[in-house]
């Protein structure tokens, strides 16, 4: 699948330079399309460089934590559930407690602590492959739930909002989170149709009650904070919860007379060695993403979008919000430019900025966690990951236009 992905990438890139060489006499396509290879060369060496420091500094942690007796308590804690969503995990396995952290990091916002914790969970779950080169159905599920898991508090698009005048720029926080909420269901669901879960089950039924009345409470407390206050509660929370993993890891360890040091040294080691791996599958994504969009060919999706939908009669204002609907599944950086493009020619507080807003911040870069978590373990054959992904990415980009119109006419 990701074969075949990759390779679409580039022939359709190519058929869009050589129809705008030809069509649009546009004799420098393919110079533009090339440099692109080597921009995103560069592009992933500096991703590369910022993941090194940051994933060597958690998993030396999360070693500490695995040395403590922390993970395997927690993963006991989380059995029942994860033993009903992926049977395959062994009761009490590691993997279970760095999956929970990584989804916590995710909804609180961590965005320093979520990609390190994801990329364990995923090294966890490889542990229990037959077939390392294929991912399993734990792994799908993962990857899923990751690409759309619900943010508490997205907190970058408020600030850009703000940036762009916007009057309120929180009034899109419950829109937002609508709209997450559809995409997380309808991956979950998806995997689960193809996987066979039974979401139904009684476990499973009463943790995603649970987690719905915490969810909806926090909803409700946020509700009343301005943009000010929310954009200060993320930062304390953010303190607060890595200050505490910190502090109980490293209490525990020195509780339980454990070499610390030589724990976090032994992580910092594996997190050096995943950055090597994942290099060349992240390079491969992004210069295939690149090639795409300097080709014009995104343009061109937009273009027919707009031209099938008004000639369906049907009210086309969102479709000057697609431009970032459709970039984010591929690149977060290049969603987030024609999320400001589009709040900078039509306002941030028109339809199509406060819609933007909302594709930036119920949406994932699909293509890029898949190139990141599954290269870390030198998966090649990812199955259905694509396609339930891309259904959850497709389920909030609907659900956001529906809020959009519901919200704001």
């Amino acid at each position: 699948m990701l074969n075949r992905l990759w390779l679409g990438l580039f022939v359709l890139g190519t058929v869009s330079g050589i129809w705008q060489w030809l069509m649009h006499d546009q004799a420098l396509i393919f110079t533009q399309m090339t440099n692109s290879l080597f921009e995103m060369a560069s592009l992933t060496v500096e991703i590369a460089i910022g993941l090194l420091g940051v994933l060597a500094l958690w998993l030396g942690l999360m070693r500490i934590g695995e040395q403590c007796g922390l993970m395997e308590w927690l993963a006991a804690r989380l059995s029942p559930l994860f033993s009903r969503l992926m049977p395959e995990v062994p009761t009490g396995h590691p993997a279970l407690a760095s999956v929970t952290m990584n989804l916590a990091a995710n909804a609180l916002g961590l965005d320093n602590a979520a990609t390190p914790m994801g990329l364990k969970a995923m090294r966890d779950l490889q542990s229990l492959n037959p077939t390392p080169h294929v991912a399993t159905n734990a792994q799908i599920l993962f990857l899923v739930l990751n690409t759309s898991s619900v943010t508490l508090l997205p907190v970058t698009v408020f600030m850009y909002r703000a940036q762009q005048g916007a009057a309120n720029p929180t009034d899109v926080f419950i829109p937002i989170l609508l709209a997450t909420l559809a995409s997380t269901l309808a991956g979950l669901i998806a995997v689960a149709s193809i996987q066979r879960i039974r979401l139904l089950d009684r476990v499973v039924v009463l943790w995603g009650g649970v987690a719905l009345a915490a969810l909806l409470a926090s909803i409700s407390y946020l509700m009343t904070l301005s943009a000010q206050a929310l954009e200060q509660v993320s930062s304390q929370i953010s303190g607060l919860v890595l200050a505490a993993v910190v502090m109980v890891f490293l209490g525990l360890a020195s509780h339980r007379k454990i070499n610390a040091y030589d724990a976090f040294v032994g992580g910092a080691k594996e997190g050096v060695s995943v950055v090597l791996t994942l290099l060349p599958y992240l390079l491969a994504m992004l210069v295939a993403i690149g090639w795409f969009r300097a080709s014009g060919a995104l343009d061109g999706v937009l273009s027919a979008c707009a031209a099938l939908f008004h000639g369906l009669g049907m009210d086309t204002r969102f479709v000057d919000a697609l431009p970032t609907a459709i970039m984010k599944p591929l690149s977060g950086s290049g969603a987030r430019a024609m999320m400001v493009e589009t709040m900078a020619v039509h306002g941030a507080d028109s339809f199509a900025g406060r819609l933007a807003a909302m594709f930036q911040g119920s949406t994932e870069t699909t293509f890029y966690v898949l190139a990141v978590y599954f290269g870390s373990v030198g998966i090649r054959n990812g199955r259905h990951a694509v396609f339930c992904g891309l259904t959850a990415d497709l389920a909030g980009i609907s659900a956001a236009i529906a809020v959009a119109y519901l919200f704001y006419g």
